[in-house]
């Protein structure tokens, strides 16, 4: 019997990353993704056919980021304390009750509640996963190794949206949760069979500013914080800007999106251990800034397109160097921490910039009754944040140097 107490830990299998604990790990990863993915696309379209402003849609879009950023406080000292692996099955069965909400809700404030919860969940599941695979790594693989473990997320985003929209289309948003539960408890019970070594807590739990932010690891996080929050106004507004613009199949720029992350996360890692991470970053943040300018003159289905492409070649390169440089930043016994902390950038940049983003809508709408225009305007200044990314890069790149 596995108790909730002690600490998940993982042997390294030589100079490979593909052991079978690590293979699980991905399947786990991306059936976790693909429901998460699915909602996160679906979720402010929904709220907006119910009547909802931009800016409330904005809101409702930044609960699950918010409730994901109330946990970290208690995730780091966790991950120190109790096993990684019945952690992360617990967190699981949070977000499978997050539905019931949602099959019950007849107004935005239930949905609201369901939302809260599965942001509570996934703001257990996702770092404290990403600690477990990396005790599985070996050092000279590290990026590799976070690169493709979030090829499940590649995989999940390519297929969620579509499919979700699809299901939507046959059988309701009803049948979208039903499979978002399926997705879910798949994951919940694979978790489970996964086969892992129990130790005694090193560590006593106990809440501490050390135990769940790694100070070593706050300048990459605040990169983290900017290309996130950038990157959540396009998962959150991008199926209604694509609708107003009148494009049809608006849905494939998420596919167009997921399928250059099949290409560019695993090439990226493997070039970032080669030659560090620095010479990867600089041109990917580029890229991430230019999808902005591509996307906020986009019209035309090719046009997204090739905005989908820019950014999956900018962020999706970015987030899993940036979430790897945390970690090794830190002792290996703080890797927990550490990836906690990177998340906690996430949170707050999904957290703050699309109620950013949605006032913004709403400010130019009311100036120039102009939506389509007015969402254009958003998506360019969303520049800026990518660009202070970048500001805060140079800035500190020699100190960071030896970690590159």
């Amino acid at each position: 019997m596995i108790s909730l107490r002690g600490k998940t830990s993982v042997r390294v299998a030589g100079d490979t990353i593909w052991t079978p604990f690590f293979i699980q790990m991905m399947v786990v990863n991306a059936l976790m993704s693909f429901g998460m993915f699915m909602m996160n696309t679906l979720f402010p379209h929904y709220v907006e056919q119910l009547g909802a402003s931009a800016s409330t849609v904005g809101f409702v879009a930044s609960v699950l980021p918010l409730a994901a950023l109330l946990t970290r406080p208690v995730v780091g000292p966790a991950s120190t304390s109790f096993s990684l692996k019945m952690l992360c099955v617990i967190s699981g069965c949070v977000i499978l009750f997050g539905y019931v909400f949602y099959f019950i809700s007849e107004n935005v404030s239930v949905l609201v509640i369901g939302r809260f919860l599965q942001g509570f969940g996934i703001g257990f599941f996702a770092p404290l996963s990403m600690t477990l695979v990396s005790q599985a790594l070996p050092a000279s693989k590290f990026a590799s190794g976070i690169g493709f473990f979030s090829l499940g997320q590649a995989l999940a985003m390519a297929i969620g949206p579509s499919m979700g929209l699809s299901v939507q289309a046959h059988f309701g948003y009803m049948g979208v949760f039903v499979l978002g539960v399926i997705l879910t408890g798949s994951c919940v019970t694979m978790t489970l069979l996964i086969k892992s070594e129990q130790k005694e807590p090193k560590t006593r739990f106990r809440i501490s500013i050390r135990n769940f932010i790694a100070a070593e690891a706050l300048v990459p996080t605040v990169m983290i914080f900017f290309l996130a929050g950038a990157q959540a106004c396009i998962q959150t507004f991008i199926l209604i800007y694509g609708e107003i613009s009148d494009v049809g199949q608006i849905g494939l720029f998420f596919t167009a999106y997921a399928i250059c992350l099949l290409v560019s996360r695993p090439v990226s890692g493997k070039l970032a251990d080669r030659f560090g991470m620095d010479k990867v970053l600089i041109p990917a943040i580029s890229l991430f800034a230019l999808a902005f300018i591509v996307i906020s003159f986009s019209r035309t289905l090719p046009m997204f397109l090739l905005s989908g492409v820019l950014a999956s070649f900018g962020y999706g390169i970015c987030q899993p160097l940036l979430q790897t440089l945390c970690m090794k930043m830190v002792p290996k016994e703080r890797r927990g921490v550490a990836s906690n902390t990177s998340f906690m950038g996430i949170d707050i940049g999904f957290f703050l910039l699309p109620i950013i983003g949605g006032w913004i809508i709403t400010l130019f709408n009311s100036f120039s009754d102009n939506i389509l225009m007015s969402y254009s305007i958003m998506f360019r200044v969303m520049i800026v944040p990518v660009a202070f990314s970048l500001i805060v890069f140079f800035v500190n790149r020699k100190k960071m140097r030896s970690f590159f």
